[in-house]
C-alpha cells in the first residue's frame, strides 16, 4: 500500500511539473521579443554572412599582384656529330622573376571600393532589419489588440450573463413576459460570437508572431505582454525629420553609394594609367659563365586607356547623386505620412478617453438598471448594450491603429522615437 502511495505521489508531481511548464508560460514583452527575433531570425542571419563575405571581398581587393618566376634551360646537345663536346658543354640556365609594379594608388583605391561596397552591405543590412523590424512590430501589435478585444469579449459576456440571470429571476416573479426573455436570451448568441472570432483571431496573430520568430513552440503556449494604449506627448515634426536625415539606413546607404561611385571613378583613372614589369634573371652561360640581369617592360597604352570605364564611373557618379537625393526626398515623405496618421489617430482617441468610454458605461449601466426596475424599453436595453459594445471595440481598433501608425513612423525614422 505504501508504494502505491508512492507512485501515485510521483506521478501527481509529475503532472504538477509538467502542467506548470505548459500553461506558466513567461509572456513575452516587447524587447524580449525583438532580442529573440535578432537572434534567431534566418533572414537575418543571412544578411549578415552576406556582410562577412564583403569583408573577405576587402582582403581580395588589398592583395599585391603576384610575381612571376621562370627557369630556362637550353642549348642541350645530346646527340652525336659535329666537334667531340659534352652534352651540356653549352648549356644555357637562367632564372627570371617578374613583378607588376602598380602604380597611381591602384590597390588603395581597390581597397577603398571594397571597403565602400562592405558599408553599403552593412547598410543594406540594417535597412533589411528595419522593415522586418516593422512586420515583427505590427504582429505584436495585432496580437495585444486581439487579446483586448478577447477580455472585452469576456468582459461583456459575463455581465451579459448576469444580466440574464437577474431578468429570469425577474421572469419568474413575472416582472418581464416571456417573449422579452426569449429576445434577451438570443442577443447572447452575438457576445458569444465575439468571443469565439476574438479566439481564433488571437490564435492567428500568434501564429504569425511564431513564424518571424522561427519559433515552433505550440501557439497555446505562447504569450505576449505590452501597454496597449496611446500618448499624445509626440515629438516635433522637425526633429523626427532631422532624425531620420541622420540614421536611417536607405538613405546612408544611398550617400555611402555616391561615395564609392567617386572612389571608382578614381580607380578608373588610375587603371588608364601605365604599369611598368620589373624584372631580374640569373643564368649560367658557358661562353660567359654566370650572370645577372635587370630589365624593365613598360606596356604602350596607345589605344585602350580604359576610356569606356573612366566615362561609366563618371556617369555613375551622377546617377547616384540623383537617387541619393530621390532617397531623401522619399525619408521626408516617409515621416510626414507617418507623422500625419500618428496625429489624425491620437485626435480621434482622446474624445474616446476622456468622454465617449465613460458616457457609453455610465449609460448601459443606466438604462440596464431602468430596465430592471421597469423605466425603460427591452428595445432601449439592447440598443444601450449594442452601443457599449461598438463604442468600446472602436477604442480598441482606434488603438491598434494608434500603435500600427506608430511602428510606420518609426519605420520611416530609421528607429523607435515612439513606443
Amino acid at each position: 500500500m505504501e508504494r502505491v502511495v508512492r507512485r501515485l505521489c510521483f506521478v501527481w508531481v509529475l503532472i504538477g511539473v509538467s502542467a506548470g511548464s505548459g500553461f506558466a508560460q513567461k509572456a513575452l514583452t516587447w524587447q524580449e521579443v525583438r532580442d529573440k527575433f535578432e537572434a534567431a531570425n534566418p533572414t537575418l542571419r543571412a544578411g549578415q554572412i552576406g556582410i562577412d563575405e564583403a569583408h573577405a571581398q576587402e582582403i581580395t581587393a588589398h592583395l599585391r599582384p603576384n610575381p612571376q618566376f621562370t627557369i630556362l634551360a637550353d642549348q642541350m646537345d645530346p646527340f652525336n656529330g659535329g666537334p667531340p663536346h659534352g652534352p651540356f658543354a653549352y648549356f644555357l640556365a637562367s632564372g627570371t622573376v617578374n613583378y607588376l609594379w602598380e602604380r597611381q594608388h591602384k590597390r588603395g583605391l581597390r581597397l577603398e571600393s571594397a571597403q565602400n561596397a562592405t558599408a553599403i552591405t552593412t547598410l543594406g543590412q540594417a535597412d533589411l532589419e528595419r522593415n522586418l523590424l516593422f512586420n515583427l512590430r505590427g504582429a505584436f501589435v495585432q496580437t495585444l489588440q486581439e487579446k483586448a478585444i478577447l477580455n472585452l469579449a469576456k468582459e461583456n459576456l459575463a455581465y451579459y450573463d448576469h444580466v440574464l440571470e437577474v431578468n429570469r429571476e425577474r421572469y419568474k416573479a413575472g416582472a418581464i413576459a416571456q417573449v422579452d426573455l426569449k429576445r434577451l436570451e438570443l442577443q447572447r448568441i452575438q457576445y458569444l460570437s465575439d468571443l469565439q472570432t476574438a479566439e481564433v483571431s488571437l490564435r492567428i496573430a500568434k501564429i504569425e508572431l511564431l513564424m518571424l520568430l522561427n519559433d515552433h513552440q505550440p501557439v497555446d503556449q505562447f504569450d505576449v505582454t505590452g501597454p496597449f494604449n496611446f500618448t499624445d506627448q509626440i515629438p516635433v515634426l522637425d526633429e523626427v525629420r532631422q532624425i531620420a536625415l541622420d540614421g536611417r539606413p536607405d538613405l546612408r546607404a544611398a550617400l555611402k553609394s555616391v561615395d564609392k561611385a567617386r572612389t571608382d571613378h578614381r580607380l578608373a583613372v588610375a587603371n588608364g594609367s601605365t604599369d611598368p614589369i620589373l624584372g631580374f634573371d640569373v643564368g649560367r652561360n658557358p661562353p660567359i659563365d654566370q650572370y645577372f640581369g635587370v630589365s624593365v617592360s613598360v606596356p604602350l597604352r596607345i589605344f585602350d586607356r580604359n576610356q569606356g570605364e573612366k566615362r561609366r564611373t563618371e556617369l555613375d557618379i551622377d546617377r547616384n547623386d540623383r537617387l541619393a537625393a530621390a532617397a531623401r526626398a522619399q525619408v521626408f515623405n516617409d515621416v510626414d505620412s507617418a507623422y500625419a496618421t500618428v496625429n489624425s489617430t491620437v485626435v480621434l482617441l482622446k474624445p474616446y478617453r476622456d468622454q465617449y468610454l465613460g458616457e457609453a458605461s455610465n449609460i448601459r449601466d443606466t438604462i440596464s438598471f431602468s430596465y430592471q426596475h421597469g423605466a425603460a424599453s427591452l428595445l432601449d436595453f439592447l440598443n444601450a448594450q449594442a452601443d457599449y459594445r461598438a463604442v468600446q471595440v472602436n477604442y480598441l481598433n482606434l488603438v491598434g491603429s494608434y500603435l500600427d501608425a506608430v511602428s510606420q513612423l518609426n519605420l520611416a525614422v530609421g528607429r523607435e522615437v515612439l513606443r
